[in-house]
């Protein structure tokens, strides 16, 4: 059971709204396309926003802890998630992957305390059938704020825990967690490892720094790894990539 995040830096231009890294994308889905070739099974995919959701997010002022209950600025930023969603359903489609969207905004919900709930049955039944699902970072509804965002890694970190994932790959612009002298750090096994690097524990940082995917990693059962996109296939084929992080 494997967790894969493409991030959102890596499949779109985020200096540029709503504009795909087309040659980017292709690579990835190539990737994933060769690994489900190879018998790679139950394999659930998250993208994040890039340069669709976080324009359209800034634009509105909507984060994943400020709200909004304007629905013309809820759409914005779903429906532009839902077109950079379709093309990475494209591309999977195109290599005969059995790719099928799943959509937080109709899926889950925050409580009051900010705290996510994304029920995963349909994500299992997905998976069963032989499909391969892909969430994408989204908006989602939030009782007393009407609609925050929820953020890729959340997913990931929810779908991992419920699905018992036994590996969790987030493919990153750069190829790993890197030291001071920009060398990727092989393994982290505590913050405390990486502190000085990445910042201080309570650093406040819940849309997708660094520092974030550490935090968020480490408290998974599931062995993770943070890698470049030119080590997609290691990852994929079952080997160490990157940054190991357990």
């Amino acid at each position: 059971m494997i967790v894969l995040k493409l991030g959102g830096s890596v499949i779109t231009d985020k200096d540029r709204p709503e504009t795909l890294d087309g040659e980017a994308l292709e690579r990835a889905a190539a990737a994933v396309a060769d690994a489900v070739v190879e018998g790679t099974e139950n394999l659930v995919i998250v993208h994040g926003g890039g340069s669709f959701g976080h324009h359209n997010a800034s634009k509105r002022g909507v984060s994943t802890t400020a709200g909004t209950h304007d629905a013309a600025a809820a759409l914005e930023i779903h429906g532009a998630m839902k077109t950079l969603n379709q093309f990475v359903l494209t591309r999977l489609l195109e290599r005969d992957v059995h790719a099928i969207p799943v959509h937080p905004f109709s899926a889950g919900h925050r409580d009051e305390e900010g705290r996510l709930e994304l029920p995963t049955g349909q994500v299992e039944t997905l998976l069963e059938e032989g499909f391969v699902p892909v969430l994408h970072g989204d908006m989602i509804a939030h009782a007393g704020a009407g609609a925050t965002v929820v953020s890729g890694d959340e997913l990931v970190a929810e779908l991992a825990r419920d699905l018992e994932a036994d590996r969790i790959g987030l493919c990153s612009t750069v190829p790993g967690v890197l030291d001071d002298d920009d060398a990727v750090i092989e393994r982290i096994s505590a913050y405390e490892d990486v502190e000085a690097v990445l910042g201080a524990s309570d650093a406040t940082d819940v849309t997708g720094g660094m520092a974030a995917k550490v935090r968020a990693l480490l408290d998974l059962e599931a062995e993770a790894s943070i890698f470049g996109l030119e080590e997609l296939d290691s990852f994929l084929g079952g080997e160490r990539s990157g940054t190991t992080i357990e």
